[in-house]
């Protein structure tokens, strides 16, 4: 069974910096083959695409509302895959969770992941 378990939200002031992180588990897997995506909900809205990379790192895909501030990446290993959030606006405000699909590539669509995390909870105060 794979899980997900994100890390890092907490309120923040707007203009300031976050990072999340999004850890990968599963007993006898290794997660090189994983797509990862980061969405977020915010409440009363609807779940929504922030950013997704492709399995084989070579693709990113970013929302519109989050280019040039938001930059997803992923350690050595294949494993964390990391959501820095700079010049944050309380419109970010929202629970961020992270998905993984296998052989994925870098999609918006929630339908594209099999694997979800718990998410993290982000606050950005005016």
């Amino acid at each position: 069974q794979v899980q997900l378990v994100e890390s890092g939200g907490k309120l923040v002031q707007a203009g300031g910096s976050l990072r999340l992180s999004c850890t990968a588990t599963a007993s006898g897997r290794t997660f090189s083959t994983y797509s990862r995506a980061w969405f977020r909900q915010a409440p009363g809205k609807e779940r929504e695409f922030v950013s997704a990379i492709s399995w084989s790192g070579s693709n990113t895909y970013y929302a519109d509302f989050v280019k040039g501030r938001f930059t997803i990446s992923r350690d050595s290993a294949k494993t964390t895959v990391f959501l820095q959030m700079n010049s944050l606006k309380p419109e970010d405000t929202a629970v961020y969770y992270c998905a993984a699909q296998q052989y994925g590539g870098a999609t918006s669509a929630p339908t594209d992941y099999s694997y979800w995390g718990q998410g993290t909870q982000v606050t950005v105060s005016s």
